[in-house]
């Protein structure tokens, strides 16, 4: 007979590997800090207007907010400032145009800034960072935008609401 207990004979028996299926991700939302009336969503079709309802963004509207970031790379405010005036119907667009309008402005007084510190030697080295930050944050703003999310650039200062 064996001497030993059932229970610790399963001891040195290896425990099956239980295999469960990962939690699906919750879609994360961006609010905006500036006047709370839109907000994007990460499955990146959807957008927020002031109704408080989610909507889809349609594809122009997509194409349109990233033609006016790319413009603000090469042509600083004017596509933001063509696209406010001319696309008030659509939501997305004067959002985003905006949104790109407030942060050639914020570049502008960053230039001017480092124009006048350059006196001192030290805006000569502000003029490559404003330009590198510039790029990445319109870059930024591009893939937010082909994906339908409401894009905030983290350091503008909103003056047009």
């Amino acid at each position: 007979m064996n001497d030993t207990p059932d229970n610790e004979s399963s001891k040195d028996a290896p425990e099956p590997v239980k295999r469960t299926t990962p939690p699906e991700p919750t879609p994360k939302t961006s609010s905006n800090t500036a006047s709370g009336t839109s907000s994007g969503s990460a499955t990146g079709n959807t957008f927020e207007s002031t109704g408080g309802q989610m909507a889809a963004v349609p594809q122009d509207s997509k194409n349109l907010a990233v033609l006016n970031w790319v413009g603000t790379i090469f042509l600083g405010f004017l596509p933001g400032l063509i696209l406010y005036l001319v696309q008030k119907e659509d939501d997305y667009v004067q959002d985003q145009s905006k949104e790109a309008l407030n942060w050639s402005i914020t570049l502008l007084f960053g230039y001017c800034i480092a124009f006048f510190l350059s006196f001192l030697v030290i805006g000569l080295f502000l003029f490559p960072i404003l330009g590198l930050v510039h790029l990445i944050f319109c870059i930024l703003g591009i893939v937010g935008t082909q994906k339908g999310e409401t894009f905030r650039v983290p350091y503008a200062i909103r003056l047009i609401k």
